[in-house]
């Protein structure tokens, strides 16, 4: 039998830790096809490249024999995937991972990420897949906390299958490997963002703003993904990416818009 073809990609950048660490745990698991942005590319959300041209080319970044195939893209999270089902890969894989993200893609910021945008793009192609964080925004972060969890969800999701129309969010939290308590099958939970701009003025006069802002959580469930992370769980929310609000028809049907 073949082994599994592991899509990996993320929004960090192809050179960034967390992606070498996931592309290590899935060696284990599968044949490994890796395709992610040549540069950073945190808080695309699902952004994809219309109004330029791509470039992908073929990398060596692991020497060692066996080392899985890997091409950086110069466009989006989802521009890579996007390219990779239809012109780098010569089959379908069975899942694609997405991460490890550098930083918290749990309640709210889901509709920010890049890491899951690209998940949700392998998704909506019908590819069962997972996207995958750890909320620690540090480059030398450690991801190995979590090895055994990551591993263990892959695999499940393998044998088992995801949904039709739903992709995985995990946020793993920032805690040593004995700390971390387990899985919690979780709901996102409902925050936002109070933003906030810096406004400066450069030598020439011209002003500029950096975006700031501070995170409001707004849920005190026991249910949530923030609830999980907060007391060292690993979350798992199953995404959607209908965005439909299925029961606000009824009452807007009751408008009378005809």
């Amino acid at each position: 039998m073949k082994k599994p073809l592991i899509l990996v990609t993320n929004d960090d950048g192809i050179t960034a830790p967390g992606l070498r660490s996931l592309i290590g745990y899935m060696k284990e698991i599968g044949d490994v096809v890796v395709v992610a942005p040549d540069s950073p590319q945190s808080g695309k959300g699902h952004a994809i490249t219309i109004d330029n041209t791509l470039f992908s080319a073929k990398l060596v970044v692991d020497k060692e024999k066996g080392a899985p195939l890997e091409y950086s893209c110069s466009g989006t999270p989802a521009d890579c995937v996007k390219l990779a089902l239809q012109e780098l890969l010569d089959r379908k894989p069975d899942i694609c991972v997405s991460g490890i993200n550098h930083g918290s893609n749990s309640s709210i910021n889901v509709i920010y990420s890049g890491t899951m945008s690209a998940a949700i793009e392998a998704g909506i192609e019908g590819i069962p897949a997972i996207g995958f964080s750890l909320c620690d925004y540090n480059w030398d972060a450690d991801f190995s906390a979590a090895e055994k969890f990551i591993k263990s969800i892959v695999k499940k999701a393998l044998k088992n299958g995801i949904p039709k129309g739903v992709v995985l969010n995990v946020n793993i939290p920032q805690a040593k490997k004995d700390d971390i308590k387990g899985i919690k099958i979780c709901r996102q939970a409902k925050a936002n963002w109070k933003e906030k701009f810096d406004k400066r003025t450069s030598p020439a006069g011209r002003d500029y703003y950096w975006l700031t802002g501070e995170f409001l959580l707004l849920d005190k469930g026991e249910d949530t993904d923030e609830w999980a992370l907060a007391n060292n769980y690993i979350s798992v929310v199953p995404t959607q990416f209908d965005l439909t609000a299925h029961h606000a028809i009824q009452g807007l049907n009751e408008w009378g818009l005809n």
